[in-house]
């Protein structure tokens, strides 16, 4: 068998995608369902400023990793150890998400501080992870490819739900904290189980230099040169702006569609369980299908499409008034959701010059990808601290998706950069 060989390639693209299996363990455990509410309604005790802190704390862990990702990218161009990088962010997202178990109530700064080093490790890695993409396929499969990886996400999201849902059967009852609390470590067990092919047995380029140089050093200059030389790359610099915008009501969506739930619909939390699960559910379908709607049509038209949907999906938002109504949003949302990351995902790929995959995947990533996150959680927590309104809040994530579907017009998508 040939280094190239189809049944390789397959091989690899499967532990590629496993590791959207693993890492989605945090994400919906830790940032969209459990941890999100057991941090605003036990750790903060419930009060009016919980919605204020999550908002807070999932900025500054957006922040801190928009500011190093794109360095981090960079050096791992460089040093051609990208795999070396990952595991790093990736172990530190692990053990910070285990020592969750520890926090209690009124514990704010040390749940705060746990969960920005958690997330800071689980974002930062997929600049590593999502730069691995061009490698594992053809331009013509990108589409299918980022499709295969988010709905294999989805998947371990639903199996993950499914484990914690019987912990979570007497809500937030006192009695019941410690099973809450055991659901972190079981998404850190997961997290840590279905990473561990990728490591093992997924190839990275290597690139031997004759001379000792800062990796940091190296990346901080080659960051230094992109922006520099960014007007040459118009098409990436318009596409990141407009993912910029876009992906900040996507985020928010994801840090907040729990808490919206169950404080202004009045949701439980099994109920918020099965919500999440039709979401994760839905989001494999999207993934699937709009892959491959994405290599008929192109990346670009259907991120325009979905955003279109997301519109929809925020005034559903504004004016429901019944659970059952909200099932159907969150299906919605789930299929756009998967749809609208894997094909920005491939546009991405499909724009970015082959010698600086990791760099510019650490802007999209990193300080597109994270940083547009800051200004989204931030302002939905505001406005619901401050007019006690959710729904007013919901209403601003709107247009962060028509502003990003008029700058994504902009973008030519029948230039190629490889």
């Amino acid at each position: 068998m040939t280094p190239n060989s189809p049944k390789q390639n397959r091989s690899q693209i499967f532990v590629w995608t496993l590791f959207d299996f693993a890492n989605t363990s945090f994400s919906v455990m830790i940032v969209a369902v459990g941890y999100s509410l057991y941090f605003k309604e036990i750790v903060t005790g419930g009060s009016g400023r919980g919605d204020f802190l999550w908002g807070i704390a999932v900025s500054i862990s957006m922040l801190l990793t928009a500011i190093i990702a794109p360095v981090l990218g960079a050096a791992a161009d460089f040093s051609s150890r990208r795999k070396r990088f990952l595991f790093g962010f990736t172990l530190v997202s692990i053990i910070s998400t285990a020592l969750l178990y520890v926090v209690d109530s009124g514990m704010i700064a040390i749940g705060m501080v746990l969960f920005i080093l958690a997330n800071i490790g689980f974002e930062g890695g997929l600049v590593f992870y999502d730069s691995f993409l061009p490698g594992l396929t053809t331009e013509r499969s990108y589409g299918r490819v980022s499709g295969y990886g988010f709905a294999m996400g989805y998947v371990g999201s639903l199996v993950t739900l499914f484990i914690a849902m019987p912990l979570y059967a007497n809500g937030f009852e006192v009695e019941n904290l410690s099973n809450v609390k055991l659901s972190f470590l079981i998404a850190a067990g997961i997290f840590l189980l279905f990473s561990a092919p990728l490591f093992i047995f997924l190839r990275d380029h290597k690139t031997k230099f004759e001379y000792k140089v800062s990796y940091i050093r190296a990346g901080i200059q080659r960051v230094q040169d992109t922006i520099h030389h960014l007007k040459n790359y118009t098409n990436v610099s318009r596409f990141l702006l407009a993912f910029f915008i876009y992906n900040d009501g996507i985020l928010t969506v994801i840090s907040f569609a729990s808490i919206f739930a169950t404080q202004t619909l009045h949701f439980s939390l099994q109920e918020v369980i099965v919500l999440f699960a039709v979401v994760q559910a839905s989001g494999i379908i999207g993934s699937l299908f709009f892959g491959i709607i994405t290599d008929k049509i192109g990346a670009k038209r259907t991120i325009a499409i979905n955003l279109v949907l997301w519109i929809g999906i925020v005034a559903g938002a504004y004016f429901v008034e019944t659970k059952e109504m909200f099932y159907v949003i969150g299906a919605i949302a789930g299929s756009s959701m998967g749809a609208s990351q894997a094909a920005s995902r491939s546009l991405m790929a499909q724009l970015t010059p082959v010698e600086r995959e990791a760099e510019f995947f650490g802007f999209y990533d990193g300080l597109c990808g994270k940083a547009s996150a800051v200004v989204g959680t931030f302002l939905f927590g505001l406005i619901s601290y401050i007019t006690g309104d959710q729904r007013i809040s919901v209403l601003t994530i709107g247009i962060f998706f028509i502003v990003g579907l008029v700058l994504l017009e902009r973008v030519n998508d029948k230039e190629y950069a490889r």
